[in-house]
Order: C-alpha cells, then sequence, then structure tokens
C-alpha cells in the first residue's frame, strides 16, 4: 500500500507552513508519518513545488510536484497516484496528526473492488482521511481540465464506499483523525489534547 500525504497547500490562515509546526518537538508531517509508516511500503509527499519537507520513516519517501498547479488537493491526489507503485493508495493531509492506524487499516481492507473509501460523519465527508484507486486518474484529469477542484465531484463517477459514523466508532470513536491544523489555535489545542493523552511528555 502506498500513503499519499498532501502538502502543497498554502498555509494562508495559520501564516507558516503547516508540515513544518510542532507537537512535542516533531513536526506535524513527521506525526503523520511515523502513523503512515505502520501500513505502507512507500510514501508519497504532494507539494506545489516538489521541494523535500523534512521528515524520516523505516519506507521509500518519494517527494512530487503538483502536475496541474493551483488545483488544491484534488490536483495533489492526481499527482500522488501518477507517482504511486501501488494500485491503490492511502490518501491524508500533512496537519492531521491524530490519525488512525486501525481505521486507515480497516479502509483499505475494504478498497480491494473499490475505487474510493471514505468516511462520511452524517452528511459531512472526510475526503482527505481516504483510499483511492488509479481508476480515479481519469476521472479526476477530466475534473481537473474543467477546472473542477472540488474532490466531491469525483465520487458520483467513481465506485465509492461510505465508512458511516457507526462503523467507524470502534476504530476512533472520538473522529481524531479528522482534527487538522488550520490555526494557532487549532495547534494549541492539538498539542494540549496530545499532552493530556499522553502522547508525549511536553510540548517543546
Amino acid at each position: 500500500m502506498t500513503s499519499i500525504i498532501l502538502a502543497g497547500g498554502k498555509s494562508s490562515r495559520l501564516g507558516r507552513s503547516k508540515a513544518l509546526q510542532s507537537i512535542g518537538g516533531k513536526s506535524l508531517i513527521q506525526w503523520v508519518v511515523d502513523c503512515l509508516t505502520i501500513l505502507s511500503t512507500e510514501i508519497i509527499i504532494a507539494t506545489a513545488h516538489g521541494e523535500a519537507i523534512p521528515c524520516s520513516s523505516a519506507v521509500r519517501i518519494k517527494t512530487v510536484a503538483d502536475i496541474y498547479p493551483g488545483k488544491g488537493p484534488l490536483g495533489g491526489i492526481y499527482s500522488g497516484l501518477m507517482a504511486s507503485s501501488s494500485s491503490r493508495a492511502i490518501v491524508v493531509g500533512c496537519d492531521t496528526p491524530f490519525l488512525s492506524v486501525s481505521l486507515l487499516e480497516y479502509m483499505t481492507q475494504l478498497s480491494s473492488t473499490l475505487d474510493v473509501v471514505v468516511p462520511r460523519i452524517k452528511k459531512k465527508v472526510e475526503p482527505l482521511c481516504a483510499v483511492y484507486s488509479k481508476n480515479c486518474l481519469a476521472p479526476i484529469q477530466e475534473l481537473l481540465e474543467q477546472d473542477e477542484r472540488q474532490i466531491i465531484k469525483l465520487f458520483s463517477m467513481v465506485k465509492v464506499k461510505y465508512v458511516e459514523e457507526a462503523e467507524m466508532n470502534s476504530f476512533d470513536p472520538e473522529h481524531l483523525s479528522f482534527f487538522n491544523i488550520n490555526s494557532q489555535a487549532d495547534l494549541n489545542k492539538a498539542r494540549k489534547l496530545a499532552a493530556e493523552r499522553g502522547w508525549l511528555p511536553k510540548d517543546n
């Protein structure tokens, strides 16, 4: 299984690179990489300009540039899938430090006959914590060439399985996999949460 980390965003609300912000002295992207290493044979980091972001892993890390620059996460998914050596890939953002390995593993197990496996809480879909197959490449390209950037538009074009709230609760009851860092307040909350849960001794 390949994992794709989307790190091409402008971090406009935070004002600095989200991937490099730290919780307990470890960058956000390293938190994500450490989780994905358990599930992956390769990790692809999709960035706007193909610039490597400092992180380490026991599996191979490859950095790719957006093939369709400025097209948002959908463009990053396309670039990552194009570079993937696997037929399916986990796709997550670089700013989701509390991913549930068991939820991601469950979704990969469901994905063998599907094009997308994606969580859905009530009516809110979480497309940046999902599994995508290479069958999505052609429809994504079609969308991007129409300047359509909404990931949800893809789902009507491919075979999708929605993992509903009750189904995911046994793996991630607090839905922390979808907690992402957009602001300083989010970062402060993540640091506090990690300290309270004993996931780190203290924030540096």
